[in-house]
């Protein structure tokens, strides 16, 4: 069941991104595909749209953001120009803020995490149930199932076309006091967590005192010793330096989360059929190509903090199964929070957790 970060690092020794090359823009039309090649010039209007990412530009989801523009501008033979803005900068890093802006037309197009939509659908608070989904394939399953779609295809009601469901690493806790292998070794450790309260419930029930902070401000509280450890997918922690501030990461693989391709319906829908094509086929087949990227990034990812001196451990069985519990102990909070019963069990029962 435990999906462990070294088998990601076995992983990375046979995966590359030359495997992905097969699905690289070809530059051809497809059956079902775009229907301008990108070989020649596109009698389509051209336009341009930006497309916002939460991170900076070292990271996984602006590799994809640009992976995901390379794939557009060939399918819609040039027809289409993106540009990728890092870090937020579009929408003062509000996530919020972002999707309101992209629902109203104020920003084209946005790739933001699926929890963030639980403020608006606490439906995506399915998304990240602790210790529901086995691993990454089960979640890209998911992702694709009948379920999965009509879920992310709900932001519709909210003037955004979801073009594509792309896969997130599971998250890890580092910290500065000891490594974790039971929920005993959360006891009283002050942990910052995102403004979800489906994370806020989780950690307090495995007795961690739950934080809920802007990420802006989490490197100075782990320095200044405010907070004692935080959790995200193992890139974060290393593309933002904590390595500086934090000793220990534990491959808890506590949280699933997914990224939502968001675009302003009007913005789209105004598009010739053969730049909606472009758009929507660019969107899903990244989803493949980020799921082979982030197997081999994870494992440079954790060897930069481990050589930067962090140490980290696996979650032995039994502290895993004791996690299992908890969060299976809280379905019926958890099932409260996602507000939609039907969603919730047949969720479960796609992951073999009813």
């Amino acid at each position: 069941m435990k999906k462990c970060i070294s088998m990601i690092l076995a992983a990375a020794m046979v995966l590359s991104l030359a495997a992905c090359g097969g699905q690289q823009p070809s530059g051809g039309n497809t059956s079902g595909g775009a229907g301008t090649s990108g070989s020649g010039a596109s009698s389509d209007t051209k336009v341009s749209f930006n497309v916002s990412v939460p991170d900076a530009d070292n990271s996984y989801i602006y590799a994809a953001a640009q992976e995901f523009k390379a794939r557009v501008e060939e399918y819609s033979g040039g027809s289409i120009e993106l540009t990728v803005y890092p870090n937020g900068s579009l929408y003062g890093g509000d996530g919020n803020a972002a999707i309101s802006s992209v629902g109203n037309g104020s920003l084209d197009i946005v790739i933001l995490a699926a929890s963030l939509y639980a403020s608006f659908d606490p439906s995506f608070f399915v998304i990240s149930v602790p210790y529901l989904f086995d691993d990454i394939k089960q979640l890209q399953d998911y992702l694709n199932s009948d379920t999965g779609l009509e879920l992310f295809n709900s932001v519709e009601s909210m003037g955004i076309t979801c073009l594509g469901r792309w896969t997130r690493s599971f998250r890890q806790v580092t910290n500065s006091k000891t490594p974790i292998n039971s929920p005993d070794d959360l006891k009283g450790m002050v942990l910052r967590t995102p403004s979800n309260s489906l994370y806020v419930e989780f950690f307090t029930a495995c007795g961690a005192n739950a934080t809920p902070m802007n990420f802006s401000e989490v490197y100075n509280a782990l320095q200044l010793n405010t907070l004692d450890g935080q959790e995200n997918p193992v890139d974060v922690p290393a593309t933002n330096n904590f390595y500086e501030v934090q000793k220990y990461i534990s491959g808890t693989n506590h949280i699933a989360d997914a990224w939502v391709v968001g675009m302003n319906t009007a913005k789209l829908t105004g598009l010739s059929q053969n730049q909606q094509d472009a758009l929507r086929k660019a969107a899903e087949e990244c989803q493949q190509w980020y799921v082979d990227y982030q197997a081999e990034k994870d494992g440079e990812m954790l060897k930069l903090l481990t050589d930067n001196g962090m140490e980290y451990n696996e979650v032995p069985q039994d502290g895993f199964e004791q996690f299992v519990a908890i969060s299976q102990g809280l379905y019926p909070k958890f099932k409260e929070l996602v507000a939609n019963d039907a969603l919730f069990d047949a969720t479960t029962a796609f992951c073999g957790k009813s």
